[in-house]
């Protein structure tokens, strides 16, 4: 007989709220207790076609019954059919696959050492990258980094937006420039074109790589397969997971077909890495994400962003497509709290900034649903 985990019963890594889920379809999850609650967190970006879509649930499925690991010392069918998916959308590329985010930002910093030869990094005050040791060494939160210091040595940090202080900190010892098109965990704040484009030029200038971490906002969740795709400015990596499988555990760095390949076998690896039942549903994602899905994701992130700037103590919204924040006059774990009381669940990127991050499937009924929730509470 199986039993429900009793609570403790896991290392404290996170702060939990008090449900547990149990099942879950569209944007809708369903508690243990029978409870449904309209989910405008999506796992935090990551179920982007909504819980139990059935497409990537097919090819997982069906994969399930073949072939579900033979290790990277072989090919198989699933990954080669997603690495040619990937390179069309970029318009030519290379991935390597691995199981995170947090994997994918490891090997983009290890490829552009191996590029360059070279140790320098420039990220941004207030990214989040992951918590392994190198992903943490570039997240400009020292909240987050304090406590696990000394970290990865060479690491400069400035602000987004500010092209001076990136070209004061780029140089001739810089391996990488490493940007969130929009900055997630810190705060949902985009990146504005004309800094991206300084980021390439001084990029290209010092021979250094610009490499676009898109774990939050690839995969569709700004309008476009790529985030940097509505920005003009092609990178010469990008790192994807959280969307990427629909839940599945994926990473991926995709390195484009005009970059240095920089890895030689042996250079770097990952055991689950290109997992096969991972990749199939990654394919059936990839697919999902039609030219009308993602001008609909532009639709229903309007219509989301206008509606929660007319709410009563929003202060301000920011963001692109379906990766949404507003900034509040008070506490943002009070709303969540209240929120999720009534149906509703929204995340934070701050201490007063509410996140939402719904499938990229959300009907029109659902946002408004979600709107009228947050307006009751506050009101």
């Amino acid at each position: 007989m199986s039993t429900v985990t009793a609570p403790g019963a896991v290392l404290p890594t996170y702060a939990r709220q008090d449900v547990t889920f149990v099942s879950g379809e569209g944007a809708w999850l369903v508690d243990a207790d029978g409870g449904r609650y309209l989910d405008f967190l999506a796992g935090i970006a990551v179920v982007g076609l909504g819980h139990c879509h059935p497409a990537p649930l097919a090819a997982a499925e069906a994969q399930l019954r073949r072939l579900w690991h033979t290790s990277n010392l072989y090919w198989t069918e699933p990954m080669q059919l997603l690495a040619e998916r990937l390179s069309e959308r970029f318009g030519g590329a290379r991935p390597f696959f691995c199981n995170s985010g947090g994997e994918a930002i490891e090997a983009a910093i290890k490829w552009a050492r191996r590029v360059t030869g070279r140790p320098g990094i420039v990220a941004l005050h207030d990214s989040f990258h992951g918590r392994t040791l190198g992903a943490l060494s570039v997240t400009g939160q020292p909240a987050k980094r304090a406590a696990f210091e000394p970290l990865v040595p060479g690491v400069s940090f400035v602000a987004l937006n500010d092209a001076e202080a990136l070209a004061a900190a780029v140089g001739p010892g810089t391996a990488l420039i490493l940007l969130e098109p929009v900055q997630g965990e810190g705060g949902v704040h985009p990146a504005s074109a004309e800094f991206l484009a300084a980021a390439r030029s001084l990029a290209d200038r010092h021979g250094a790589l610009l490499v676009l971490d898109e774990v939050q906002a690839g995969m569709g969740r700004t309008g476009t397969f790529f985030a940097w795709e509505q920005l003009g400015v092609r990178p010469d990596a990008v790192t994807l997971a959280k969307g990427l499988a629909n839940g599945l555990p994926i990473g991926c760095l995709l390195v484009a077909d005009s970059a240095p390949a920089g890895f030689e076998p042996g250079d770097h690896g990952s055991t689950f890495g290109g997992n096969p039942i991972v990749c199939a549903a990654a394919c059936a994602v990839c697919d999902s994400l039609t030219p009308e899905l993602l001008a609909e994701v532009g639709r229903r992130g309007e219509q989301l962003s206008l509606g929660l700037g007319k709410l009563p103590g929003v202060l301000e919204v920011r963001g692109r497509g379906l990766l949404l924040a507003g900034e509040l006059d008070r506490p943002a774990a009070t709303v969540i709290e209240a929120a999720r009381e009534r149906g509703l669940l929204v995340g934070s990127a701050g201490e007063r900034t509410l996140r939402l991050t719904p499938p990229l499937v959300v009907t029109s009924a659902e946002v408004e649903r979600a709107l009228t929730i947050l307006e009751e509470v506050l009101a």
